[in-house]
């Protein structure tokens, strides 16, 4: 095809055919369809049509005018990830490029915006949750139930292999958290000289209301004297009753006193995690989440929700990237014969002026999204603070007469 046939002319169509951008990513915005006409005259005038004559089509600045949009698009999403990644980690579900498009089902990626990112303290909740935990009042790996069995004269019963526990966990590593060896409430075992006897007690325990004070006389006593009774009655059985106990080391569990015949066949029931629940690195409930930069939910910014300083910016990188493009082809010709001599074409000082106004435009918009971020947003806010201490410190002090 002849060279002729890349030679730029003034679109002449009100609308932007569909397939004149390599990745037809913004095809269905008619904000960026209907501007493209008029950012391709732009900057065919700014390059020197129709004084001079370019050496490529409206299609290639079309094409650098989807690029424009999506290097900015990038450096947008790149700040927001900078500062909300942490928020979205493991929460929001992760998306892949594959499959992603505007229709649903196409390979190329679509575009849109996400609402404002409500905080949560990021990864905090997550350290929580391991603290809560290790203390048994939360966290995120399942606690189990077992059992061991007791048989007589035998004290030492090994957890992981002689224990009454899920199928799938036997001979694998157990943390018990719990063993269940306390005797009933002491509040059971009050004697309440005002109302309530052994018998009623005994009634009050068959009925499943043992726990409950049978109390019904108004006598008025603070909650410290039942607490002090309570107290009175544990330190008793623990100093004066052979009191039943256990040692757990190494996930045998020793019973005192050591079980005797009669004992046989009771049960001794325990809580426990799993060791490998605990230490797995990945949960159930964090899979197809957010795990890195890769995989957070931004698309390419929607170009008709993007403001005038952002469009200016896109303008302005598409000139600097159609210069380059332009630089590039006529640098392929140092120089053009003449009839009567040849005439020099300047295709690496348009090459270099090019790339410089990219690398400003670029640092430019780095440092203003810098600017604006949360971490420089927290240090004005210092400064302010303290800037207004400063002056209150130096406001006199109002004298008071009484």
């Amino acid at each position: 095809m002849s060279k002729f046939a890349f030679v730029y002319a003034d679109p002449s169509v009100s609308v932007m055919p569909t397939a004149s951008t390599p990745y037809r990513t913004y095809e269905n915005d008619t904000a960026f369809v209907s501007e493209s006409i008029d950012v391709c005259k732009w900057v065919a005038r700014r390059l020197g049509h129709p004084v001079m004559q370019l050496e490529f089509n409206s299609g290639s600045i079309w094409a650098m005018f989807e690029e424009s949009v999506s290097e900015y698009s990038l450096h947008i999403n790149n700040y927001n990830m900078r500062n909300w990644m942490w928020e979205s980690y493991g929460s929001d579900n992760k998306v892949s490029g594959s499959g992603w498009g505007n229709d649903g089902t196409s390979s190329r990626m679509g575009t849109g915006s996400l609402s404002v990112t409500h905080p949560h303290m990021g990864t905090t909740f997550m350290l929580s949750d391991q603290y809560g935990e290790a203390i048994g009042i939360g966290g995120t790996t399942t606690m189990y139930t077992g059992s061991i069995t007791l048989t007589g004269s035998k004290q030492v019963y090994d957890l992981e292999s002689e224990s009454n526990i899920t199928a799938s966990h036997d001979n694998k590593r157990l943390e018990i958290q719990r063993v269940f060896n306390q005797g009933p409430s002491s509040i059971t075992r009050f004697y309440d000289p005002f109302t309530g006897n052994y018998d009623q007690r005994n009634m009050l325990d068959n009925m499943g209301m043992g726990n409950v004070s049978p109390s019904v006389s108004f006598v008025l006593r603070p909650v410290s004297h039942d607490i002090t009774r309570a107290q009175a009655i544990e330190t008793n059985d623990y100093i004066r009753k052979s009191a039943y106990s256990f040692e757990l080391i190494n996930n045998q569990i020793r019973i005192f006193p050591r079980p005797e015949s009669d004992d046989a066949g009771n049960k001794i029931y325990f809580q426990y995690f799993v060791r490998d629940d605990k230490t797995s690195t990945s949960k159930t409930f964090t899979q197809n989440k957010v795990t890195d930069p890769s995989n957070v939910p931004y698309k390419f910014i929607t170009y008709s929700e993007i403001n005038a300083p952002g469009r200016q910016w896109i303008r302005k990188f598409c000139l600097a990237l159609s210069k380059e493009l332009l630089g590039i082809i006529r640098s392929k010709y140092a120089s053009l014969p003449l009839p009567n001599g040849e005439v020099a074409m300047d295709g690496e000082a348009l090459k270099g002026e090019g790339r410089e106004e990219k690398t400003e435009l670029l640092a430019e918009l780095k440092e203003f999204l810098e600017s604006v971020s949360l971490t420089e947003k927290s240090r004005q806010e210092q400064e302010q603070a303290d800037s207004a201490q400063a002056v209150l410190n130096k406001a006199p002090l109002g004298i008071y007469i009484g």
